[in-house]
């Protein structure tokens, strides 16, 4: 070893020398930049992660709430359904309610234009039967030549309300 120290010039003192400075230098950057790197790598990995379980619960919270709205949706095309489907009912209901009621007003006209009818042809009946009692008041009065005073006018009356 000797030969060696000699062959390459080591000096023992230096080597050590230079050991110790290399501590030096290895522990003030292990002490002043490895662990705040480290500190500074590790809260940026934190943060990384921190962000993609964000990202995830974000996507999460997107899907759940895609899910809601498509139920709600589905819920509501139901429910309008269901109007929908009332208001046709309902609609059929009025609807044959409207045309009932509307043959029972045209019953009640049908039944009041009879009855009108037949009032007008009953006074047409006691018009005509008085008509034909003044012909016959007249023709009597011209077969006999003399004028046939109220006594005889309520006998003829009376003659033409039993023809009926």
């Amino acid at each position: 070893m000797e030969e060696l120290v000699r062959t390459f010039h080591i000096d023992i003192k230096l080597l050590i020398a230079q050991a110790v400075n290399f501590a030096i230098v290895v522990f003030v950057l292990f002490k002043f930049a490895y662990k705040p790197l480290l500190k500074h790598m590790n809260d940026r990995s934190d943060v990384i992660q921190k962000g993609l379980d964000d990202a995830k619960k974000a996507q999460q919270n997107l899907e759940n709430t895609e899910k809601d709205t498509q139920e709600r949706l589905l819920e509501t095309k139901k429910e309008a359904q269901e109007i929908i489907q009332q208001a046709q009912l309902l609609a059929e209901k009025n609807k044959e309610m409207i045309v009932t009621e509307a043959r029972q007003e045209a019953e009640k006209v049908v039944v009041r234009a009879k009855s009108q009818i037949s009032l007008e042809k009953e006074k047409m009946l006691q018009e005509v039967k008085r008509e034909i009692g003044s012909l016959v008041t007249l023709a009597t009065e011209k077969i006999v030549k003399k004028k046939i005073d109220q006594d005889d006018q309520d006998l003829v009356d009376e003659i033409v309300k039993e023809i009926k």
